[in-house]
């Protein structure tokens, strides 16, 4: 079907970029030379310059050497957005070692598979996580841990509050053989950059995403592939100018978006506020105090905004783009935001797989409600026939997804070499989302052809669920599908049958999967059944629940 979005793109988009190869590790060496007293990283009332990034990246770059760090060594995160996971990151990068993201919300079981899986033996944690990771330990390859707190970069008087207000979920690990202060270890090495040589096409990280097998798989992406998305990324929001815009850092930065968002702000010259805990209320304070020009978010967040009593307390006139993400947002949601805000709400639609960014609606261009938008430069999409991939579908016709671009993941799933070949196909990344492609080259998503639930921004897998509710002894049958909110866009429903005899009540069901699922994959509503429906062979009909 061609090309049908260049012609969509906003004035002054290249088609084709002409790519520097350069990591995002040696990318903030060059900005802190050029840039040393521009403000990279904001956190409450604490601003650290670019110079200041740089040195605390070859702190810690040198303190993981020391440790035993080498070249290829998986070092997984487990922190919010505080100003550790940018610098831990990024000096990961810059000794050539290999991001292991991890999401603070999961159980000891989730997180135990991700350690386990990536082979991960050195953590970088938070101190209310500390006593849970220690316990975990002795299950997993990790062999030294680094202790950061929330406080490390809090200035006057918000140190000495902090203690306060998190009461009794603060707390300090014991000292013992393999764990570490992160302060001690910013105190005891020098600031020199290691210069160690990473090339370009190495492993750079692992992100985790689900799958409807219910096991989530690493997905492998090089520095080219973060690298090459920035620089698209940058080409797109073509409108933000380098050492003076300011970035709303909501997302978390262990998720795909949010890491992307890091490294656009980077490369960009841009400065990015970090929210540990995206509430509505921090949201707008942050944009309110200092003065914010990129908003990049899910849709609950803008919904939670406009819905909250003290809207009318904050001025938000400095945003100027919104990057709408993870879920579709409703035209009556973007409409009310840009009245209120006069800032632009693009969306967009990203992948794990594809480092995440593959199409965004043009900035200052046209925007069509429910559309995803235009492929970035270099990116290009297809549209193929559910039953023959071979088959290409024309304009305006549903099939899957496909997607082709330097974001794309050239290696696939680690250790996962069937999911791999099924998935990557070509050069082709296969989303498993039924979507169309207008005539003016706009995607539109339809439908899912696997059966993630997308609730808050969260991607939630069912089969995760499933497989938990069927653990418990008075349940026979169990299946867990989406269902419309209003606020998170979709809820968890689940759908049980009990054995024979038995009782449970709903809320005997909802805490029984707090125990063992992270917060936002509990079911929300639950109906109890007679039988579920199924097909002749015996499999439950999910979609016709």
């Amino acid at each position: 079907m061609g090309k049908p979005w260049f012609n969509s793109y906003a004035e002054g988009v290249s088609h084709y970029l002409d790519y520097e190869e350069i990591t995002m590790s040696d990318c903030l060496t060059r900005v802190a030379k050029n840039h040393p007293n521009t403000i990279g990283l904001i956190y409450f009332k604490t601003k650290i310059k670019f110079r200041e990034f740089d040195q605390m990246v070859n702190r810690m770059a040198n303190a993981l050497i020391d440790l035993g760090v080498k070249p290829g060594d998986k070092v997984s995160l487990l922190l919010p957005n505080v100003p550790q996971v940018a610098i831990a990151a990024y000096a990961v990068w810059r000794i050539g070692a290999i991001v292991v993201m991890n999401n603070p919300l999961y159980t000891d079981v989730e997180l135990e598979h991700q350690f386990n899986d990536s082979e991960s033996t050195f953590l970088i944690t938070l101190d209310l996580l500390g006593p849970r990771m220690l316990a975990l330990k002795p299950k997993t390859a990790i062999k030294t841990i680094i202790v950061a707190h929330i406080r490390d970069y809090l200035s006057f008087p918000l140190k000495q509050l902090f203690p306060l207000v998190a009461k009794d979920k603060h707390r300090d690990i014991p000292k013992q053989q393999g764990v570490y202060e992160w302060l001690d270890l910013m105190k005891k090495y020098p600031a020199d950059n290691p210069n160690i040589s990473v090339d370009f096409r190495a492993i750079a990280a692992l992100q985790y995403t689900g799958g409807t097998t219910g096991v989530s798989k690493g997905v492998v992406l090089t520095h080219s592939n973060l690298s090459k998305n920035c620089q698209q990324g940058l080409a797109w929001i073509y409108n933000m100018k380098p050492g003076e815009s300011i970035v709303l850092g909501s997302l978390p930065i262990f998720h795909a978006f949010g890491l992307f968002t890091l490294n656009m702000c980077v490369r960009g010259v841009w400065s990015i506020v970090l929210i540990p805990r995206p509430e509505a209320e921090f949201i707008m304070e942050a944009i309110h105090k200092n003065k914010v020009n990129l908003f990049p978010g899910v849709p609950t967040m803008f919904i939670g905004i406009l819905n909250h009593p003290k809207l009318k307390d904050y001025n938000l006139s400095s945003l100027k783009i919104c990057v709408s993400g993870a879920a579709p947002c409703p035209v009556d949601v973007i409409k009310r935001f840009e009245a209120m805000s006069g800032a632009q709400i693009v969306e967009g639609f990203g992948i794990s797989e594809a480092s995440p960014a593959t199409s965004i609606n043009p900035v200052g261009g046209i925007n069509k409600p429910g559309s995803i938008g235009l492929p970035l430069s270099d990116t290009e999409v297809k549209i193929v026939d559910l039953d023959d991939r071979n088959k290409e579908l024309p304009a305006n016709e549903a099939g899957e997804l496909c997607i082709k671009g330097p974001q794309v993941s050239d290696l696939g799933y680690y250790k996962m070499p069937e999911e791999t070949k099924e998935t990557f196909v070509d050069g082709w990344l296969y989303t498993g989302d039924i979507a169309k492609i207008d005539d003016d080259g706009y995607t539109f998503i339809v439908d899912r052809k696997k059966d993630m639930i997308i609730a808050g921004g969260y991607n939630i897998y069912p089969r995760d669920i499933d497989e938990v509710l069927f653990t418990h002894p008075k349940i026979a049958e169990a299946c867990t599908k989406g269902v419309a909110d209003e606020y998170r866009g979709e809820t968890v429903k689940a759908f049980i049958v009990l054995k024979e005899g038995e009782v449970l009540t709903k809320q005997e069901v909802i805490d029984f999967c707090k125990e063992k699922l992270a917060a936002y994959k509990v079911p929300k509503i639950v109906e109890f059944m007679d039988e579920l429906p199924k097909s002749a062979v015996g499999k439950i009909l999910r979609k016709d629940l």
